[in-house]
């Protein structure tokens, strides 16, 4: 699907384009911003990179990647970024991140974020299953992901080596049939 568009009361979630790589940077870049991802912060370089990935997937046939940012819809200030990968061993299904800048953490654009990522999934893609993963010490992903209807099932042990350090990660996961659309 081609393009992806979803917006809620205060956020808009849209393709992204090449112009978008310093507000990516601004997150991906940024060590508090990453300090749960499975990455240490990136380069201007290698988000240049990532973005010319999202963009060069938008396109293709089978799109199996959305590299989406997350901008608010008054000021079309970009605050996060969402992206579904499609998963190749289960059907249907895909696996969801998100993230924002650190100056918008704390307003609700995080579940706002999740909401439109799980309409997109559901809605637009005909998903059945969308899971995401989580580092055990991130908090305020867990409460946002339980307040979108995901459900905590399990951990994957020694999933992600970070800074020469191996981590968990603890799986969430909606099924289509459970998904609730906000009000």
């Amino acid at each position: 699907m081609y393009p992806v568009a979803r917006s809620s009361a205060r956020l808009a979630l849209r393709e992204t384009d090449i112009g978008d790589a310093n507000g990516v940077h601004a997150i991906y870049g940024d060590a508090e911003a990453t300090a749960h991802m499975s990455f240490e912060p990136r380069t201007r370089d290698q988000v240049g990179q990532i973005v010319a990935g999202w963009i060069a997937s938008a396109t293709a046939e089978p799109r199996t990647e959305y590299g989406l940012v997350v901008v608010e819809r008054d000021t079309q200030h970009m605050v996060g970024v969402g992206r579904l990968a499609i998963d190749p061993h289960q059907q249907r299904a895909a696996t969801m991140g998100f993230a924002l800048r650190p100056d918008a953490w704390g307003v609700g654009y995080g579940l706002e974020t999740v909401h439109l990522l799980l309409a997109a999934a559901f809605l637009d893609l005909d998903l059945h299953r969308v899971w995401g993963a989580r580092s055990p010490l991130n908090d305020a992903s867990a409460r946002t992901m339980s307040a979108a209807g995901m459900v905590e099932e399990g951990v994957i042990r020694s999933h992600i080596q970070r800074a020469g350090q191996w981590r968990d990660s603890i799986v969430h996961g909606i099924l289509a049939e459970e998904w609730k659309r906000p009000a």
